[in-house]
C-alpha cells in the first residue's frame, strides 16, 4: 500500500507541472497575439520561458545541494510562480507582462531539476520505476492540450489565464504531497577536471550542437500554433498536433534502447539533425497538407526525443558522478536556455520581416549547419565517467 501511495504522491507533481506546460505552450502565443503585440513582442515574451533557464537551474540546484531542503524549495517555487503569474490578470502592457514572465518562469524552472533529484532518492534502489513516474507528465500534456484546446474552441483566447487557474491550484496541492526528506546535504566533488570536461573538443561540438538544436525550435515553440491559425486550422487541431508531437516522444522512449544497441550516438545525433531539419522545412512549405503535417510532428521523436536521450547519456558518460549535477545545469543553461530563447528572439525577426514559414526555414538553416559541426566533430561519451 505504502508503495502504491509513494507512487501516486510523486507522479502527481509530474501530471501537474506538465499540464500546465500544456496549458501554456500551445496557445500562450495565441493569446498574445489577441492582446494585441507584435510579432517581436510575442516573439521576446516567449523568449522569456527559455531565458530565464540559463540561470534557474544552477540558482536552484545549488541551493538544493548547499540546504538538502528541496521538498520545501519545490513548495515555495511552486507558490511563489503562481504567485507572480497572477500578474497576468492586471493586463500590466509589454514591459509589464515581461517583467512577470521573468519572474514566474524563474521560479517555475526551479522545480523540475529538483523535483528530478527528489524523485529519484525516493525511489532508492527502484529506480526502474522512474519512467512509470515521469509517464504521468506526458499524459498531463497530452490531457491539458486537448481539454484547453476544446475549452478555446467555445469561450475567447482571452480567458485562456483563468483556464491554466485550477492546473495552478493542482500544481500547488501536489507539491505538498510530495514525501518529506531527510535535510541532507552533498559532499564537496573534488577539485579539477571540470574545465578540461568543458573544453574537451567532442563536448564542445556535443553543447553545439544541442544549442543549434534549440535554436532551431524557436520558431516551433514560439509560432508553431500563429503559423496553424493563418493556415485555417482551429485551436483544438492546433493543440492535437502539439500532442501527436509528444505521443511519438513516448513512443520513442519505449523503444530507443534497441536503436542505442544497433546505431552509434554519432549516427543516431546525424540521423536525428537530418529529420528535424526535414521537419521544419515540411511545416514551412505543406502546412495546407494534412497528412505532411502529421508526419512531421512524428518526427519530433527524432527532434525532441532521441537528441535529449542521447544527450542524456553524453553528459553521465563526460561528466562523472561528481560534476553531473554541473553537466546537467550546462546542458539546461545552455542548450534549452540560451539556444531556445536565441531561436524564439531571431524567429520574431523573420516572422516580423517575412512569414512565419520564413521562421522554420531559418530553423532548417540552424539544422545543416548542426549537421556539418556534428559529422565533423562528435565522439562517443566514455564509458565510465571521467569526472
Amino acid at each position: 500500500m505504502r508503495g502504491i501511495s509513494i507512487y501516486w504522491r510523486l507522479s502527481n507533481l509530474y501530471f501537474w507541472f506538465f499540464a500546465l506546460l500544456g496549458g501554456l505552450l500551445p496557445y500562450w502565443s495565441l493569446y498574445l497575439e489577441g492582446q494585441g503585440f507584435s510579432y517581436l513582442q510575442i516573439a521576446t515574451l516567449m523568449a522569456t520561458i527559455q531565458l530565464t533557464k540559463i540561470v534557474a537551474p544552477s540558482v536552484w540546484g545549488w541551493l538544493g545541494d548547499r540546504t538538502g531542503q528541496r521538498v520545501r524549495l519545490v513548495r515555495f517555487g511552486a507558490i511563489t510562480g503562481s504567485l507572480f503569474f497572477a500578474g497576468v490578470f492586471m493586463e500590466p502592457g509589454f514591459y509589464g507582462l515581461l517583467l512577470v514572465m521573468l519572474a514566474f518562469t524563474f521560479f517555475w524552472n526551479a522545480i523540475l531539476p529538483l523535483y528530478e533529484v527528489i524523485t529519484l532518492r525516493t525511489l532508492g534502489e527502484q529506480k526502474e520505476k522512474y519512467g512509470r513516474v515521469r509517464l504521468w507528465g506526458s499524459v498531463g500534456f497530452i490531457g491539458a492540450v486537448a481539454l484547453v484546446g476544446g475549452l478555446l474552441e467555445l469561450v475567447p483566447i482571452q480567458n485562456l489565464p483563468w483556464l491554466l487557474l485550477p492546473v495552478f491550484a493542482g500544481i500547488a496541492v501536489s507539491a505538498f504531497l510530495v514525501p518529506a526528506e531527510r535535510g541532507e546535504r552533498k559532499a564537496p566533488a573534488p577539485k579539477g577536471s571540470l574545465k578540461a570536461i568543458v573544453t574537451h573538443p567532442a563536448v564542445v561540438t556535443f553543447f553545439l550542437m544541442n544549442f543549434l538544436l534549440q535554436v532551431s525550435h524557436g520558431a516551433y515553440y514560439t509560432f508553431f500554433s500563429i503559423h496553424l491559425e493563418q493556415h485555417g486550422y482551429g485551436k483544438l487541431s492546433i493543440g492535437l498536433l502539439w500532442s501527436l508531437g509528444v505521443f511519438a516522444e513516448i513512443a520513442l522512449f519505449l523503444v530507443m534502447h534497441r536503436l542505442t544497441r544497433n546505431f552509434t550516438v554519432r549516427q543516431i545525433a546525424i540521423g536525428a539533425l537530418t529529420l528535424t531539419m526535414i521537419r521544419w522545412v515540411l511545416i514551412a512549405e505543406l502546412t495546407d497538407v494534412v497528412l505532411v503535417l502529421l508526419f512531421a510532428q512524428l518526427l519530433h521523436a527524432a527532434s525532441y526525443g532521441a537528441l535529449h536521450a542521447i544527450s542524456v547519456q553524453y553528459i553521465q558518460g563526460f561528466f562523472g558522478k561528481h560534476h553531473h549535477g554541473q553537466g546537467q545545469a550546462l546542458y539546461s543553461g545552455l542548450t534549452f536556455g540560451a539556444g531556445g530563447a536565441l531561436g524564439a528572439w531571431l524567429s520574431g525577426f523573420l516572422v516580423d520581416g517575412f512569414s512565419t514559414s520564413a521562421a522554420f526555414w531559418g530553423g532548417a538553416a540552424a539544422m545543416a549547419v548542426a549537421i556539418v559541426i556534428t559529422w565533423r566533430g562528435l565522439r562517443p561519451p566514455p564509458a565510465h565517467g571521467e569526472g
